[in-house]
């Protein structure tokens, strides 16, 4: 059984959350709290695998209560969740340094929702294209210039053939644009952008947007 602990201020939220995992046969909620406080004590108390974590919460708040959570130095420390309104809650990055394993927003479907909790607790990341890019960037300081290279003595990694199509939207991917958007925006069909997103996939060698960002990142192409 995957243990979850809900921490949302908010008693409707919280309370309709935990009823949806509740169906799952495999989850069991151990807990729920209205507060950063309340939920490093639950996460302390009944060792869940996974704290669904509110962000905007009075006292301590998502961000801090998740530092606390992932830092507690216990063997058996929680992955944390965030579980956020909107997509571009200006603490999210915030959370994710502090040691989150990723997001999801709050009117995504229950499958979605259910998911997500089960990749975090196999080992996985839920991020999206956009804040795995701005961490990319925080971590590397920022983007410089794009023909610079680090010397690191080895022989820097080929730079696939990316079409000027594929560039504009994988762009578009990195900022966070799904599909329909990057179709409306570009006055395509989605299919076709799918179809550029796939030959971007293999011309970088990877399985997601997520990856394709942040590899598209590190070899500078956006």
């Amino acid at each position: 059984m995957i243990r979850v602990v809900v921490a949302d201020d908010h008693p409707i939220v919280r309370t309709g959350i935990a009823g949806l995992l509740d169906t799952e046969p495999d989850f069991e909620v151990v807990g729920e709290a209205a507060s950063g406080e309340e939920a490093i004590a639950l996460a302390a108390e009944t060792a869940p695998h996974v704290v669904l974590m509110d962000l905007r919460m009075p006292g301590m708040g998502g961000v801090e209560a998740t530092r606390r959570i992932v830092r507690s130095g216990h063997a058996s420390a929680p992955r944390v969740l965030v579980f956020t309104t909107y997509e571009d809650d200006d603490q999210i990055l915030a959370a994710i340094e502090a040691g989150a394993s990723g997001y999801l927003v709050k009117a995504a479907p229950a499958e979605e929702v259910a998911a997500g909790v089960r990749a975090v607790v196999a080992g996985q990341t839920v991020l999206a294209p956009s804040v795995a890019v701005a961490l990319a960037q925080a971590a590397r300081g920022g983007v410089g210039d794009p023909g610079a290279a680090a010397d690191t003595g080895a022989a820097p990694d080929p730079v696939p053939n990316l079409t000027p199509r594929e560039r504009e939207i994988l762009t578009l991917v990195a900022q966070g644009l799904s599909n329909p958007q990057i179709a409306a925006r570009l006055f395509i069909g989605e299919s076709t952008v799918k179809t550029h997103l796939l030959h971007v996939f293999e011309k970088l060698g990877v399985s997601d947007r997520t990856r394709a960002a942040i590899r598209a990142l590190e070899l500078r192409l956006i």
